[in-house]
């Protein structure tokens, strides 16, 4: 009797049993398809990546540009650094990229260690962008403007140690034109692009952005005349900005591809200066314009891939009596390859 009513309680639960286990298997299988929808594509356009894993190794070259200006133009800095090169190292899964850059520095010249920390999201509608940058302690001051010198060169290329910057971004954009153009052809390549095509875009992004600023570390002639706005110790805002524009896939040979994309967009930003909260009389003058630049030119036949890159940002931070514009880019040099194909190109060979 106890038998049976071990048996009769097991057949009770079986059913429940196979209904979890179907409810588990219908979420898995609604997730993959959510997740193919997103990543849906015109296969006479776009080529599906073939395998689960990427690995790249790259070379990259920074450019930055920082130009401090106090009211009405009438006294600027301009801050560059030497181009420096530096190592980079990618690993992706499927859509995702985690990448390293880093330079070792030069010990014997004090040179202070610069990287940069990515994580990337590239589906065929959108995609997602997460990097924080750490630079400066080695700026040099390449020109200025609206003081009273002689020999108006005379300081000019002199090694400046006073401004340091720190980034954090997050920028996502939305691809209009998703099931002929692939974004991730020319960034990732997670695809590849066999028809030329472009595509209208939306983004929106978020930074933060943490500038210090020791004027002390000026020359004596430009800091006796330096006007008052102009000395401050440490800006930090938030910079909320929607942005739209236009990218396109240029295919001129078999497995090559070029991109040129422009995305202008309206930002707006809340600032505290010397940790005092800055306040305008008016929301709209904490209105501001960015701007975001790609360009690449990427050879690859689903198995390996070498190529180029370049994006420019520009922030520009305005009061009304102080304008910082910072503006970079970061051109890359790599070669990669692709490995572990998905099941279901297993038995395809390239």
């Amino acid at each position: 009797m106890k038998r049976l009513t071990r048996i009769l309680f097991f057949l009770c639960l079986l059913p429940l049993g196979m209904q979890v286990k179907a409810e588990n298997d219908n979420s898995i299988v609604q997730e993959e398809r959510k997740f193919k929808l997103i990543n849906k594509i015109d296969t006479t356009y776009i080529a599906p990546n073939h395998y689960n894993w990427v690995f790249r190794l790259e070379q990259s070259t920074w450019y930055e540009h920082f130009k401090v200006a106090s009211h009405a133009g009438d006294q600027h800095l301009n801050f560059r650094p030497d181009l420096s090169p530096k190592v980079g190292l990618y690993l992706g899964w499927r859509w995702i990229f985690l990448g390293y850059n880093f330079n070792l520095g030069d010990k014997k010249k004090n040179e202070p260690k610069k990287n940069e920390l990515s994580l990337n999201f590239y589906a065929n509608k959108f995609g997602v962008d997460l990097y924080y940058r750490k630079t400066g302690g080695d700026m040099k001051l390449r020109s200025y403007k609206g003081f009273d010198m002689p020999n108006s060169s005379a300081f000019e290329d002199m090694r400046f140690d006073g401004l340091k910057n720190q980034l954090f971004s997050a920028n996502a954009s939305w691809i209009f034109n998703h099931k002929k153009f692939s974004y991730p052809a020319a960034y990732s390549q997670s695809t590849n692009q066999r028809r030329s095509a472009g595509s209208f875009m939306a983004g929106f992004s978020y930074s933060r952005h943490n500038i210090s600023f020791d004027c002390e570390q000026l020359p004596s002639p430009i800091l006796q005349q330096l006007s008052p706005s102009l000395r401050f110790n440490q800006i930090k805002y938030s910079d909320y900005s929607l942005g739209f524009g236009y990218g396109y896939n240029w295919v001129f040979a078999k497995n090559w591809v070029s991109n040129l994309s422009l995305l202008p967009g309206i930002g707006y930003k809340k600032s505290r200066i010397d940790d005092n909260d800055f306040k305008n009389e008016s929301w709209i003058k904490d209105i501001n314009f960015d701007f975001i630049t790609r360009a690449a030119i990427v050879y690859n036949n689903a198995k390996y891939f070498v190529g180029a890159s370049l994006v420019l940002h520009t922030y520009d931070y305005r009061k009304p009596n102080l304008s910082v514009t910072n503006s970079f880019g970061t051109l890359r040099i790599y070669a990669g390859f692709n490995f572990w194909p998905k099941k279901e190109f297993k038995n395809i060979k390239e």
